[in-house]
């Protein structure tokens, strides 16, 4: 059954490619969502003054790659303990969420977030919210597939950005 997921990690070229090629996995959209200005542009969320964060929304078929299983990928992405952005970008715009479609992702993803609050990997909280989604406004095209299209820049940037050194520091 095709359903929706909406994550937000910092900045959205970054949470695109981890999700790319899985089975099930079938569109991957970024974009933003949760602030209050109706159809924001980049620079409108870039300012922070929107509310909105930057988002991945991921169409997928949940019996072939359920929820459970975007989640742990999607926390491995991420600092969950960061509540003011993430690794170089820094602002609200780039916080961690989950935006979830139904009462079911909802559950999920509490049960997911208290797993990960009490595996002990982390000394500090996970700040991470659990977010009902709203409106979905998707980003200008410049943004889609931006690690495929601007890959040395893509490439230069997260290599400065400190997110492969966390990613390799607390989930290899």
């Amino acid at each position: 059954m095709k359903e929706k997921a909406a994550f937000a990690g910092g900045c959205f070229w970054c949470m695109v490619k981890p999700f790319k090629d899985w089975d099930g996995v079938y569109n991957i959209v970024s974009g933003y969502m949760g602030g209050h200005v109706e159809d924001p542009t980049y620079e409108d969320v870039k300012k922070g003054d929107s509310g909105h964060l930057e988002v991945v929304e991921i169409t997928f078929d949940s019996s072939i790659f359920p929820y459970e299983k975007l989640l742990d990928v999607y926390w491995q992405q991420i600092d969950p303990t960061d509540a003011f952005g993430q690794f170089q970008d820094r602002g609200h715009s780039y916080s961690t969420a989950i935006f979830y479609y139904t009462d079911e992702q909802k559950m999920i993803a509490d049960r997911s977030k208290l797993k990960l609050s009490t595996s002990g990997m982390f000394s500090k909280p996970i700040v991470t919210e659990i977010r009902p989604a709203k409106a979905f406004y998707k980003a200008e095209e410049y943004h889609q597939d931006y690690y495929d299209k601007q890959k040395n820049h893509y490439e230069e940037d997260r290599a400065k950005s400190g997110r492969d050194e966390f990613i390799n520091d607390h989930w290899k």
